[in-house]
């Protein structure tokens, strides 16, 4: 049997174990055992520690420094909580970074899009991990940034080797800076690195690159077009006079091309080949999709090869793998047969890209007199600054036309004054 015993303050009690258990009565009118500050049962092997310990919980209370047991054991719980979260390394929390992001919306309030999520796992894996490992996220500092900045600018630039920018630092250092930023607001560390990101820099050229060497001839697009098997040739055409994206061009159905009763086409540009998922997807922005019209210089080819290479269905691919196949041509694929083909046509720009088919499309285009924002919608541009490229193009044309004008004007009023003479 227990034996409660009375104290001055509060009672102690035998076990049968023969240990003492003590109890106390709380500010709040409640009698508690003793208890340990992780909220467990509390006992002592004497009578007198157990009156210790009821005389130092009575001056607590005294003092007005008492608490409940289980909101010290909150407190306490959290507390280790935020010691581990602060002692984590990077490895572990940017995986929890990464499964976050994936259900998270960005601060636009939309979900990330696959194919950026894998972009910013393929820098966590490929570069960061390596780089930190289980590094503490609180040593990842200013100093440690920049002996990695430091050594991932030694990497050579993939697409031109002699370029002082190698297109990966900046990438990865902005992906850290955004897994550091979320560790601040996690409260994980008091605040992110002060590091500034580098500007974005061509790595195909030199800073001096004007990019009007990018657009060619049509000379050259026919050449190019003549390089391509035929199945997937309607891709330069595609790219060149619709102004397409490679996705666009690859995302296209053959219920996407109108044909009208004068022989004209109105091709609708809905979706995309994603080069990340090999899935189709919505368009990057709503100014992505449009209706142009096809020009009458493609028109036939066109229609030659949706009869040769494209199967009857509506949802057929406009560019399929096979021919009359169900399947896109990939991205993957296509980038071999284009960098086979770019090889074979002499004189274009150094490392000619497919997009460049798009800005030589549109400067064309822009040449004709194309407003703004007709470039817009044509392009399917969200960004006017980034259409603003091709006013020099527009501008060439002005100085053309404005010189055609001056040269009409002193014409005729050079013959005015030849008229004048004579009379």
């Amino acid at each position: 049997m227990s034996t409660v015993k009375r104290e001055a303050w509060g009672r102690l009690r035998k076990l049968p174990s023969g240990r003492w258990q003590a109890r106390y009565p709380a500010p709040d009118g409640e009698m508690y055992p003793a208890r340990t500050e992780d909220d467990k049962a509390l006992t002592f092997v004497t009578k007198t520690d157990a009156r210790k310990w009821l005389a130092s919980m009575h001056s607590k209370i005294s003092l007005g420094l008492w608490e409940p047991p289980e909101v010290i054991a909150e407190r306490r719980r959290a507390e280790t909580a935020a010691e581990q979260s602060r002692s984590m390394g990077f490895e572990e929390y940017s995986k929890r970074w990464l499964q976050m992001i994936k259900t998270e919306p960005n601060r636009s309030g939309k979900i990330r899009a696959v194919g950026t999520v894998r972009s910013y796992q393929g820098k966590v894996s490929g570069y960061l991990v390596p780089e930190f490992g289980d590094t503490p996220i609180r040593d990842i500092d200013v100093n440690r940034i920049r002996m990695m900045t430091d050594r991932l600018d030694q990497i050579p630039a993939p697409l031109n080797p002699k370029s002082k920018f190698n297109g990966i630092t900046r990438p990865v250092l902005i992906v850290l800076m955004m897994i550091l930023r979320q560790a601040a607001r996690d409260g994980i560390i008091p605040s992110a690195p002060s590091v500034s990101i580098p500007r974005q820099e061509s790595v195909r050229h030199d800073a001096d690159h004007d990019e009007s060497e990018d657009i060619i001839t049509p000379k050259q697009v026919e050449a190019l077009y003549e390089a391509v098997p035929d199945q997937w040739a309607i891709m330069v055409q595609l790219a060149a006079w619709c102004q397409l994206r490679r996705g666009e061009c690859l995302g296209a159905q053959r219920r996407d091309v109108e044909w009208h009763d004068d022989g004209s086409a109105t091709l609708h540009v809905r979706r995309q080949l994603n080069a990340n998922t090999g899935d189709y997807t919505d368009l990057k922005s709503e100014a992505g999709k449009r209706s142009l019209s096809i020009p009458k210089l493609m028109t036939a080819r066109l229609k030659q090869h949706l009869k040769d290479h494209v199967a009857t269905e509506d949802r057929a691919p406009l560019v399929p793998a096979s021919i009359r196949g169900s399947m896109p041509l990939s991205n993957t694929r296509w980038g071999y047969i284009w960098a086979d083909v770019r090889d074979s046509v002499d004189g274009l720009p150094h490392r000619f890209r497919f997009h460049d088919l798009r800005h030589t499309g549109l400067t064309i285009f822009a040449q004709e007199g194309a407003t703004l924002a007709e470039l817009m919608r044509r392009g399917g541009h969200a960004d006017i600054h980034i259409v603003l490229r091709y006013q020099h193009a527009t501008m060439n044309r002005d100085r053309e036309l404005a010189d055609r004008m001056s040269a009409r004007v002193a014409a005729t009023l050079d013959r005015k004054k030849n008229v004048g003479k004579e009379s």
